[in-house]
């Protein structure tokens, strides 16, 4: 099980607590959100690596990344929140492990600051609330150039440790 606690990595551990109130997610003009399928792996799978590249993570070659996710005791794909556009394309996804922690939230390139991650942090807030979770978590590297952290923060996020 991912502990990101022990992760060296310089980054931020952020919460929120879901008993505090929170909007609901309202979805950017022309996106939706769909259910997860192992049909959308490859293209969650690129998203990731295309996301990362700016913002200092990286992903696994994807043999490697679908066997260890969907291996993970908290992978369920019930947790795996896809923003599709009308064109049928990711252009988002949170993956949620059960322990009420998001280990992965990515946005196209060409799709970021119109409010997909925010909808995606929303919705992932209103689904951990409604299974019965105090708080949701991720963690973000200090350094992330894409905004993450500022947009993290908007949604009431707090960091607990650096």
């Amino acid at each position: 099980m991912y502990d990101p606690l022990k992760d060296r990595r310089p980054s931020k551990l952020m919460r929120r607590d879901l008993h505090e109130p929170f909007d609901a997610a309202v979805w950017p003009d022309g996106v939706q959100l769909q259910s997860f399928t192992a049909e959308h792996a490859a293209a969650v799978h690129n998203l990731l690596a295309t996301a990362y590249l700016d913002g200092g993570g990286s992903v696994d070659a994807f043999p490697v990344w679908w066997s260890s996710l969907t291996n993970d005791a908290e992978f369920d794909p019930k947790l795996v929140f896809v923003a599709r556009d009308s064109g049928f394309r990711i252009v988002g996804v949170a993956q949620c492990w059960t322990s009420a922690f998001i280990k992965d939230l990515a946005v196209q390139p060409d799709c970021r600051r119109r409010g997909v991650g925010r909808a995606l942090l929303l919705h992932a807030f209103e689904v951990f609330k409604n299974r019965g979770a105090r708080t949701l978590s991720l963690k973000v590297k200090a350094d992330n150039p894409s905004g993450a952290v500022r947009m993290y923060r908007s949604v009431g996020m707090h960091p607990i440790s650096e």
